[in-house]
């Protein structure tokens, strides 16, 4: 980590990886999940509505090729110099039959301008011939796989509905790092029945594994979720972070995390006619701005308590 700076951040990553300007985008291929089809379950998680982060033009009726060109004519007539991750992020995007998922990651890298691939993804759908795949193609272009964690104890995997225990997040971390493969986790802070301490524990636990990076968001209670529901009925089983509370949350956190871990972010933004609660009213890059601030103050840093 740059000494200079008090964490890991994504943008200093990709810019040590790539000699060029990057960016994400977002493509719907149109999968869907083993939460949601009977497989391991049905409605998917409790907190889950996939159009809190899905973009307009990430409709499954167009092809990957139509979404990039979409997407990618957004960014280009301002940094015509760019160049793109494709960025599979809708539902679980390694659950298909193989050569369904290689034609499409391979579609992405054939478009004009792509680099590279950042797949969102389970714990428990990383067959030993994709990761196979997508280890040979890490040895040529930029590979990222992203897996859902959310949480570390299983009482609380249990009671989102997750449909796989943090042993299986483990061991999928394990293997795909391994393999030669950039790897990265996503964590939910705040789910239901977490005490704070468990929380902080989060990062204590994800700190021995061998992960690239780690996203943090807050949780948000959405519409059309059971976890919304829920919510709605019993509101006292739940503890909504103020944004002050949930900055010093985030600060102890990573000061127990791994210092070679990049942090991609803080928190997530939901479309506002699908959030209930919380409603901080702040951009992303507003509240990144509050944690600069606040992490100043306290003078501390990535990796300060771990161990």
């Amino acid at each position: 980590m740059n000494q200079q700076k008090r964490y890991n951040e994504f943008g200093d990553f990709l810019r040590r990886v790539f000699p060029y300007k990057v960016q994400k985008i977002s493509v719907n291929a149109g999968f869907t999940c083993p939460n949601r089809d009977g497989t391991k379950g049905w409605g998917g998680c409790t907190y889950c509505n996939n159009q809190t982060f899905s973009p307009d033009y990430c409709r499954t009726e167009k092809s990957v090729s139509e979404q990039l060109d979409e997407g990618i004519r957004f960014f280009s007539r301002k940094y015509p110099e760019m160049k793109y991750l494709a960025y599979f992020q809708a539902y679980t995007n390694t659950y298909e039959a193989f050569d369904v998922l290689k034609r499409k990651y391979e579609e992405a890298l054939a478009f004009p301008g792509v680099v590279g691939l950042i797949i969102g993804t389970r714990p428990d759908c990383m067959p030993d011939a994709l990761l196979e795949y997508l280890a040979t193609l890490a040895k040529t272009v930029f590979v990222l796989v992203e897996y859902g964690v959310e949480s570390t104890l299983d009482k609380t995997l249990e009671r989102i509905n997750r449909g796989h225990t943090w042993q299986e997040a483990a061991q999928a971390i394990e293997r795909t790092a391994a393999a030669g493969i950039y790897t990265g986790a996503h964590l939910i802070l705040g789910l239901p029945g977490e005490k704070r301490e468990e929380i902080l524990q989060h990062a204590t636990t994800l700190s021995s594994l061998p992960l690239t990076t780690l996203k943090l968001h807050q949780l948000q209670l959405i519409r059309h979720t059971r976890m919304g529901e829920e919510f709605e009925k019993q509101p006292e089983l739940f503890h909504l972070y103020t944004v002050e509370e949930y900055i010093d949350l985030v600060i102890d956190f990573i000061e127990r995390l791994n210092p070679r871990f990049v942090v991609e972010r803080f928190v997530s933004q939901s479309p506002k006619e699908l959030l209930i609660a919380p409603d901080w009213g702040l951009k992303n890059y507003e509240f990144t701005a509050q944690v600069h601030r606040r992490i100043e103050e306290r003078d501390s840093r990535q990796g300060k308590l771990s161990l």
